[in-house]
């Protein structure tokens, strides 16, 4: 039984990656005016009231997104971002927090569409709540995985995917690993961003092996810790793969890794990654 619900979580630091770097995706694809799909493996509730009595619990918020609301200087990179959580408060206090539903669903364009998939009995109905009536999004309470072998390769012929779930599961890694090279094989040219929470090192190291052995010819590692490996924070870092990532997204993570870093990492501590985990070489 799925207990995960990420309302206890929602605007947390790995959420201000994940998000940043799902909004820069995202307006990659715009680049081109032919249409796109996206689909969310593990979608949750679209949105989260951050005065909601979950998230209030921990208030995970407070050491992500508040540290960037209404903060000068934030790059321009994290604009897609940033604008779309904007739209949700528009009365100028933090209160509503964009899953990566109500993100993307806010940068598409018309002829873009999206679906979204989620299990968890709760969170699937707040979901279809939130984008009922919308003719651009499928709401699917649907495994995630098996989603990947029933919906790709999707009519566009181009479009991204992000596989998000919880890591609840032991063998959670290996169902991702799995379905991912799975759906890789039938859709080489999609572009695919896959979340994932630090707590070993150790853990972490040999999930990267998978994928550089795996044969995938681009794979981009971005990792953003904000404490030291010894911390008593339990998640200390979060980190984004993304398989075939658009022209140019290494050189703006090199610009925007740096400031999230030191805007959310503990009393300055912390630190940042980006690594070729596949690079085609050559021609």
């Amino acid at each position: 039984m799925l207990s995960y619900r990420h309302i206890f979580h929602a605007g947390n630091f790995a959420d201000v990656l994940k998000h940043a770097i799902l909004g820069l995706l995202v307006q990659a694809l715009k680049r081109k005016d032919k249409p796109f799909f996206y689909l969310d493996t593990h979608a949750g509730c679209g949105r989260y009231d951050l005065q909601n009595g979950a998230a209030q619990k921990n208030c995970e918020h407070l050491q992500g997104i508040a540290k960037l609301w209404e903060r000068p200087g934030n790059s321009p990179l994290l604009r897609p971002y940033l604008d779309t959580v904007a739209a949700l408060n528009s009365q100028g206090n933090l209160r509503y927090y964009p899953g990566s539903p109500r993100l993307v669903r806010h940068l598409l364009r018309e002829h873009d569409r999206m679906a979204l998939c989620e299990l968890h009995s709760t969170d699937i109905e707040w979901l279809r709540r939130e984008f009922d009536g919308d003719g651009q999004v499928t709401v699917l309470q649907q495994d995630g995985y098996q989603a990947l072998k029933a919906l790709l390769p999707p009519r566009e012929r181009r479009g991204l995917v992000l596989i998000d779930p919880a890591f609840e599961l032991k063998d959670e890694r290996e169902r991702l690993l799995k379905a991912l090279f799975e759906a890789y094989r039938r859709w080489p040219t999609g572009t695919y961003a896959v979340w994932f929470p630090i707590l070993d090192r150790n853990v972490a190291e040999a999930f990267y092996r998978r994928f550089r052995n795996s044969g995938i010819a681009k794979i981009l590692l971005a990792e953003l810790c904000v404490g030291p490996e010894t911390s008593n924070l339990g998640m200390y870092g979060t980190g984004m793969i993304v398989i075939n990532p658009p022209w140019q997204l290494d050189e703006d993570l090199k610009g925007l890794l740096p400031q999230l870093r030191e805007v959310l990492a503990e009393s300055g501590q912390g630190a940042w990654r980006l690594e070729w985990l596949a690079e085609e070489t050559g021609g």
